[in-house]
């Protein structure tokens, strides 16, 4: 196509928009700004591919639902959609090897749900099939896309800004519990209850202890954010964030192939916080009181198991517990019998596989980039065996952060292999007309 003939097509298209949101704003104005803005995220994306994935990345923090006739979506949803979206539409930089790899196990774990999705035909359990390969392979494509454009210590750092905020409202209000004479765990609006704030809370802290050199983060500044991050999750009092975190920071002061040494002084710190954890769990199993968490996790987990058995192989569908087929309408607390109840043993091998997997993977990645991404995934699935798995901010933050690692590690990696290209390139140039024998 010619350069006069691109022009007349872009000015058409351009004229066709003006006319359709003229039309829209006087009949359909919230229809008409959406258009608006989407043709205006297009125009910024085809300049420069990474800004609607950064902008989508503090985004992923917030919880606040809409409803859209059979289902409902959080701006964390959108935000992950739509900056993943652009991430596979606007850039091209070729996959590495983990990264490759890391989809495959996706690839996997959605074969294994779709026997589900099509043994259970209802529409709550299609959505929630795409929803679940957007919350993992959309957040991957997404980090990566911060990392590998060169972004990769600026996305972090807005992921650290927005959990700042959660964590400063969630200390002021803790705070005027106290006052109060309330001990009880602190819940924010907008479905931010403890667990959500734990694991987010958690997942800051643990970016700043492990603190990769990339990052270019100021020691002092890490231990501010580290230690305000701990005070929120204390205040929510969220046992599984606490758990999860003490365990990662466990694996990072004792594994021996690490970009740094660290000292081990804070196992100290560790340990008996993690008394005081399994003395509660112990006292709640003693009390005998069957409305507490501990007897209603063994409950849900009895229940769950008597699902399953009505279809033990495909499972009895994505988001059951939307659906009136059961009584009840609990997500079962508990990742593998969360997959088990939904999809079946064919989905829990899927699951599996792409959990026990993506470990594996990252842990084999150069621990300057690989030792943030490993703990953060890690950190989610433990979190997942005492708490509900397939949640949107909690799933794809930490799939975003290791997206975001792997995109640092590649770009870096080509940095270091020009770098080296050059300097066999570089020597002693003979002068023109200049021989070797006449050199020597």
């Amino acid at each position: 196509m010619s350069d006069r003939s691109t022009t007349v097509a872009i000015t058409a298209v351009v004229g066709v928009v003006a006319l359709a949101v003229g039309w829209l704003v006087p009949q359909y104005p919230a229809v008409a700004l959406a258009g608006a803005a989407g043709v205006l995220a297009v125009g910024v994306s085809a300049v420069r591919p990474v800004t609607i994935p950064l902008l989508a990345l503090p985004l992923l923090y917030v919880s606040v639902r809409a409803n859209f006739g059979a289902t409902d979506v959080s701006v964390s949803d959108v935000a992950l959609a739509l900056g993943a979206a652009s991430a596979v539409a606007f850039t091209r930089n070729r996959l590495s090897a983990t990264m490759r790899n890391l989809l495959w196990l996706v690839a996997i774990y959605q074969v294994a749900t779709l026997f589900t999705v099509v043994a259970n035909p209802y529409a709550a359990n299609t959505i929630e099939w795409v929803h679940a390969g957007v919350l993992v392979a959309g957040a991957l494509f997404l980090g990566w896309t911060v990392g590998r454009e060169g972004q990769g210590p600026l996305g972090l750092r807005l992921m650290l800004l927005a959990a700042l905020v959660i964590a400063t409202w969630t200390i002021i209000v803790g705070v005027g519990q106290v006052l109060r004479g309330d001990l009880q765990p602190v819940y924010l609006p907008h479905g931010m209850h403890k667990n959500f704030i734990g694991t987010v809370l958690g997942t800051s802290a643990l970016i700043t202890y492990v603190r990769p050199q990339w990052l270019g983060l100021r020691p002092a500044v890490a231990a501010a954010v580290f230690g305000w991050s701990v005070l929120g999750i204390g205040f929510a009092q969220s046992r599984q964030a606490i758990v999860a975190l003490g365990l990662a920071l466990v694996i990072l002061v004792l594994r021996t192939r690490t970009d740094r040494r660290r000292s081990r002084v804070i196992l100290l710190a560790i340990v008996p916080v993690m008394a005081v954890v399994l003395t509660l769990v112990r006292d709640q199993a003693a009390s005998g009181n069957v409305h507490n968490s501990f007897f209603a996790r063994l409950t849900w987990f009895e229940d769950s198991l008597t699902i399953w058995q009505t279809q033990p192989l495909t499972g009895v569908g994505l988001r059951w517990w939307y659906t009136d087929r059961f009584p009840g309408g609990f997500q079962p607390p508990n990742a593998e019998l969360e997959v088990l109840t939904a999809s079946g043993l064919i989905g829990l091998v899927g699951f599996l596989a792409l959990m026990v997997g993506s470990v594996v993977l990252l842990w084999r990645v150069e621990p300057r980039y690989g030792m943030l991404a490993v703990l953060v995934v890690l950190t989610r699935f433990v979190q997942g065996q005492m708490d509900i798995f397939w949640v949107a901010a909690q799933t794809s933050i930490p799939f975003v952060i290791a997206g975001i690692c792997l995109g640092v590690a590649a770009r870096e990696g080509d940095a270091q292999r020009t770098d080296a290209a050059l300097g066999d390139t570089v020597g002693p140039v003979a002068a023109p007309g200049v021989t070797e024998g006449a050199r020597a």
